[in-house]
């Protein structure tokens, strides 16, 4: 049996996704908060499995919370809820210790999905949410000046373990590229961009596209 807690200010979808987990037999909720403050209060006699977190909400915000609980109990997951546009926030949740992304009109099989890869070890993206970072993420261009220009020039020279070519590749698939797509926007083969998403897999530790668009965030190779 998963223990899930739910933190979000909004209690009509609180109580929404709540029932929905209910009806899994693998799934049971445990804590049900509207706030950071009263989920720190709660999860001492809870200790739940995995959190669904809200960031924006009344006093401590979901990083804030975030950071504070896995200081209490550093193997539970946190599943980052947000709304579309709200990607200015996953770099902070992600340097607090979020493993999963999804915006809040996911579709409930996704919800599952996102249970289940977290408490695998693994990082979790929602599809809808990597279709959305596709219209907001961006790689900073190599030579305008600009101070995210040089930001993003420190940050490749500091990671020097994936060169420009596999940094490119992983720019596209935190697009949401396809394989082919990444090809076509390079010019190169579609067995080529295979070859260099092994590498950076690799060289990354990573397992699947979801954990390299954390690993790409966390190290600063792209913003959002």
């Amino acid at each position: 049996m998963i223990r899930i807690a739910l933190v979000d200010d909004h209690s009509l979808f609180r109580h929404g996704l709540k029932m929905l987990l209910e009806m899994c037999p693998d799934f049971e909720v445990v804590a049900d908060a509207a706030s950071g403050e009263e989920f720190l209060e709660q999860i001492a006699s809870t200790r739940p499995d995995v959190v669904f977190m809200d960031y924006a909400m009344p006093g401590l915000n979901g990083a804030q919370t975030t950071a504070r609980a896995l200081a209490i109990y550093p193997d539970m997951k946190v599943i980052t809820l947000s709304m579309f546009g709200d990607s200015v926030y996953y770099s902070e949740m992600v340097e607090c210790g979020a493993k999963g992304f999804m915006l809040k009109d996911s579709a409930f099989d996704e919800v599952v999905e996102a249970v289940q890869t977290v408490c695998g070890g693994g990082s979790y993206f929602s599809a809808s949410l990597l279709e959305s970072l596709s219209q907001s993420i961006r790689s900073v261009p190599g030579a305008d000046g600009s101070q995210a220009t040089q930001q993003r020039q420190q940050a490749i020279a500091e990671h020097d373990q994936l060169s420009d070519r596999e940094i490119e590749i992983l720019v596209g698939i935190c697009q949401g590229l396809s394989t082919q797509e990444i090809a076509d926007k390079l010019f190169i083969s579609k067995r080529t961009v295979d070859k260099h998403r092994a590498n950076i897999l690799d060289k990354s530790g990573c397992k699947n596209t979801a954990s390299l668009v954390v690993y790409a965030i966390r190290n600063g190779l792209v913003q959002v």
